[in-house]
């Protein structure tokens, strides 16, 4: 991988600054191999202890995720539905993972599915679909949380995901289903009024699909909060644009991020 360069979002130069983060550690997939630091735990937290690094008065410590158990009811009260991303929008099937595996991007830029790092509680991703109509073809539509035993955890997991970017700028999502011309871009909380999450994570790209043709625009949106990372993917269709899937993964991303804030606030 060839670390230092910016990257470039609808033709702007934005310099990601978790890029940095991603190349002093020399990368890693999203299992945690080759990165000991995700493989020991953080040093923010302790798991076992309860405590943890909140870095907000608002956030209530007993109130996050520390057991397996505890993080697969709150991915449960905070995962997106189909009305959260408006309108329209249907479950697939199938409409959730097996929550004992993760995505994986192996070496050969092909994902596939593992068991869960240490550093994982848990996580879980539904699938949707916009149905074809009007002589449009179908948006599908995903979402997914993954609760990390640390906040530190939850940061690695986005730097690796801006590695991934630059490693693999075309990714096989599964057999006969590609993404390619992948590009990305990141705001912290406070730039151009991102205020929902520490960090988010935007590519965008292009979708192709052995049984609906292509190329047709891909969108892709990941935050992070605490222990927490939400994510939200959109593929295109015949007749379908980026404008409207950015809406639809934008609508989603935000009602999970609002869902997962009163689930940590302090209760007044």
């Amino acid at each position: 991988m060839a670390c230092g360069g910016p990257m470039r979002r609808y033709g702007v130069l934005v310099l990601a600054p978790l890029v940095l983060v991603a190349c002093s550690s020399g990368g890693g997939s999203p299992g945690g191999e080759g990165k000991s630091a995700r493989a020991t735990g953080s040093a923010t937290a302790d798991p076992g202890s309860g405590k943890a690094d909140t870095g907000s008065a608002d956030v209530d410590p007993a109130r996050l995720p520390v057991s397996r158990g505890q993080a697969l009811d709150f991915i449960g009260r905070v995962l997106a539905d189909p009305d959260s991303f408006g309108p329209d929008v249907v479950r697939r099937s199938p409409y959730e993972s097996d929550p004992a595996t993760w995505p994986v991007l192996g070496t050969d830029c092909v994902w596939q599915r593992k068991k869960p790092a240490h550093h994982v509680l848990a996580t879980r991703s539904r699938a949707f679909e916009v149905p074809a109509a009007g002589g449009k073809g179908p948006v599908r539509l995903s979402a997914v949380i993954t609760v990390h035993r640390s906040r530190e955890d939850a940061r690695w997991e986005m730097a690796e995901s801006v590695e991934e970017t630059m490693r693999c700028p075309t990714q096989q999502l599964r057999k006969g289903e590609l993404i390619g011309s992948l590009v990305s871009s990141s705001l912290a909380r406070g730039e151009n009024n991102q205020n929902l999450s520490e960090d988010t994570l935007l590519e965008i790209g292009q979708y192709q699909s052995s049984t609906l043709g292509g190329p047709f625009p891909y969108v892709w949106q990941q935050a992070q909060t605490l222990q927490f990372t939400v994510a939200v993917t959109g593929k295109g269709a015949k007749g379908r644009t980026e404008k409207e899937l950015d809406a639809l993964t934008s609508e989603a991303q935000a009602a999970m991020l609002l869902r997962l804030q009163a689930a940590v606030q302090k209760q007044k």
